[in-house]
């Protein structure tokens, strides 16, 4: 079993709904249960730079030589803008964890992406490409370059306070208390 301790967790800003443009996300770099720093940076609502977003913010670090693993809270960030998350693991060579508190409806995400988002096409390929939503350590997940029994390790490993692992909870807190909007989600 690997013990993965260098962790970035990526989470979005909490955005009002008729928002068109950028929206913050936050990156929270934990070591163990340390928080080590923060990566910040914006992204489109509903666009499709979210990845190539993540990988300059990495790679623009001080952090990517240590880091073991990446997690996403949601496999979209800033509404639908999707996250390849192979290309992350193909670019960075770290495994990616997608992780959510309930399984997604991606019946209705599906129509959405189909019917209302520009590139709705692609970004549903994308979503397909991450496989199907698995339950571990009482959370959903999608993962890309690790097995799942590491997977499940790393989950209860970093989740100290509440079933979401410590680095996305921490990336979701900053977030919504530098957007001063307060969540309304629990983490």
């Amino acid at each position: 079993m690997n013990n993965y301790s260098h962790i970035v967790g990526f989470d979005d800003a909490p955005f009002a709904k008729n928002h068109r443009g950028d929206v913050l996300i936050v990156g929270a770099v934990f070591t163990a249960a340390r928080l080590d720093g923060l990566l910040c940076g914006k992204v489109r609502r509903d666009g499709a730079n979210g990845t190539d977003r993540i990988i300059r913010l990495l790679e623009a670090s001080r952090f990517l030589d240590h880091l073991q693993i990446i997690m996403l809270q949601g496999i979209a960030l800033a509404g639908f803008n999707v996250i390849d998350i192979h290309r992350l693991y193909r670019t960075l060579n770290l495994p990616v964890l997608v992780i959510c508190r309930k399984a997604p409806d991606f019946e209705a995400i599906r129509n959405a992406l189909l019917t209302k988002v520009p590139g709705g096409k692609r970004k549903w390929r994308l979503i397909e490409q991450a496989g199907p939503m698995e339950k571990l350590a009482d959370v959903y997940v999608q993962k890309v370059g690790i097995e799942t029994a590491n997977a499940a390790h790393v989950i209860q490993q970093s989740a100290i306070h509440s079933t979401i692992p410590e680095p996305l909870r921490t990336a979701h807190i900053i977030a919504r208390d530098i957007t001063a909007s307060g969540s309304r989600q629990r983490v």
